[in-house]
């Protein structure tokens, strides 16, 4: 990896790639610290000291803390990935959409332009409940429509703002955007994590007692980012054969070929979509000011919050844990289902000739695809189930509080790994330019 970086930096054209993606990150860090006019600034600061581990939480690691300080860019870009999250499912859903998406280029620049309509709407919604839900409990310094009209143009004029940096690097940097934009967002956290599991693990501790909290944080870690490189980057292949086809004095076809299908199909969409359908409801009660009351309602809610499972002075709450594997696996079937189409396969590879070693095409390689789907949409899923359950264990029997988790470290080593291969091909292409101009 740092031998490609290093390569990567002997070329001009992707010298200036680099460094003009690393300079839009500086503007994003800067836009992370600037405070949104009108905003008490200890309101939300205090509120997260009064609700360590609350699911606003996962929010915070996403924007890279800018929740937390309630700055111009607090809303981040999660927006854009929900409104894309939105878009790749209607456009399986609605026949117009999907034949936008099949009309090349043309009609992946209307989706384009859909989704950051959608995202400027959805920025608009989350602001004006933020502006509302903590305006009328002290967020704004007074609250009237023109204070609350103020936050709410300021945080969608943020979002929007990122998503523009998100496209300018993808369109002058390297690797995507919108991607790079999450991940330095969710590296900005780390040295904070980092530092609140020194205090609560290492220091004081003595040599001994210390030094071995700290190997086991590390291996922890480490054991965790080997199992998303593994996840990441493991595939099932399926042997495809083509047939022959004699047109003139030419011979078509005849070669062995493989269809490379992703262990992890889903890629973290399913943890999102499970920790966000069990965190609304206490997002809810949050806005509305009844998340700390007493009943069936508040016991619920206390199920669904991520800090009381595998708490041992709270382990009746651990069911939501429960729930939370169940949602995930079913998300990582429900998405991939609509996203990979092995009808379509089928029928791509018998126009083309070709079949599957063994298997006759058309009804029976479907069926041969979907069994081989759903065996890997499996194992996936306990793959991110067990990703994601390691720090979930830590934090609860431990009580380590980081927002640090396997979440994340999905989403980066990915980002990475992805950003990478990008690089490595943009430096075989220019090497092929420079052959044939010699």
């Amino acid at each position: 990896m740092l031998g490609t970086v290093r390569r990567a930096f002997q070329i001009e054209d992707i010298r200036k790639r680099i460094i003009y993606t690393f300079l839009m990150l500086i503007v994003i860090r800067l836009g992370s610290q600037l405070p949104t006019p009108g905003v008490n600034p200890t309101y939300i600061k205090d509120f997260f000291a009064q609700n360590t581990g609350e699911a606003f939480n996962f929010f915070n690691a996403f924007t890279g803390g800018s929740f937390e300080q309630m700055s111009v860019f607090a809303l981040s870009i999660t927006p854009y990935i929900t409104s894309s999250i939105i878009m790749q499912l209607l456009t399986i859903a609605i026949p117009k959409l999907e034949e936008m998406h099949k009309d090349g280029e043309d009609g992946r620049k209307k989706i384009a332009a859909i989704t950051r309509y959608l995202t400027v709407a959805l920025s608009l919604i989350e602001s004006t409940a933020m502006a509302v839900g903590f305006g009328r409990q002290g967020l704004l310094v007074e609250y009237n429509f023109v204070n609350a009209a103020i936050v709410v143009l300021t945080l969608t004029g943020g979002s929007a703002f990122l998503m523009w940096i998100g496209e300018r690097i993808t369109e002058n940097g390297v690797g995507n955007g919108i991607s790079i934009v999450l991940v330095i967002n969710i590296i900005s956290r780390i040295p904070s994590d980092i530092a609140s599991l020194f205090e609560q693990f290492v220091k004081g501790k003595g040599i001994a007692k210390g030094g071995l909290a700290a190997i086991i944080i590390l291996a922890i870690i480490l054991l965790l980012v080997v199992m998303v490189v593994i996840l990441q980057s493991g595939e099932r292949r399926i042997a495809v054969q083509y047939s022959q086809k004699i047109q003139g004095r030419r011979t078509y076809g005849g070669q062995s070929t493989h269809i490379p299908m992703k262990i992890n199909t889903a890629g973290v969409i399913p943890i999102i979509f499970a920790s966000s359908l069990m965190q609304f409801p206490i997002v809810i009660a949050t806005f509305l000011g009844k998340g700390n009351g007493s009943g069936i309602g508040s016991e619920i809610l206390r199920g669904l919050n991520q800090s009381n499972w595998c708490n041992p002075q709270s382990i009746k709450y651990s069911w939501g844990l429960v729930v939370y594997i169940l949602l995930t696996v079913f998300f990582a079937y429900f998405y991939t289902s609509i996203t990979f189409n092995p009808m379509e396969i089928a029928n791509n590879m018998k126009k083309s000739g070709g079949f599957v070693p063994g298997i006759r095409p058309g009804r029976p390689t479907v069926e041969y695809l979907n069994k081989i789907l759903n065996y890997i949409i499996f194992i996936g899923a306990c793959g991110l189930v067990l990703i994601q359950l390691v720090p979930i264990v830590f934090n609860g029997w431990l009580g380590a509080k980081v927002s640090f988790g396997g979440t994340s470290l999905i989403i980066i080593v990915s980002v990475v790994l992805e950003t990478i291969k990008q690089i490595e091909s943009q430096m075989l292409v220019r090497n092929y330019k420079g052959f044939l101009n010699s």
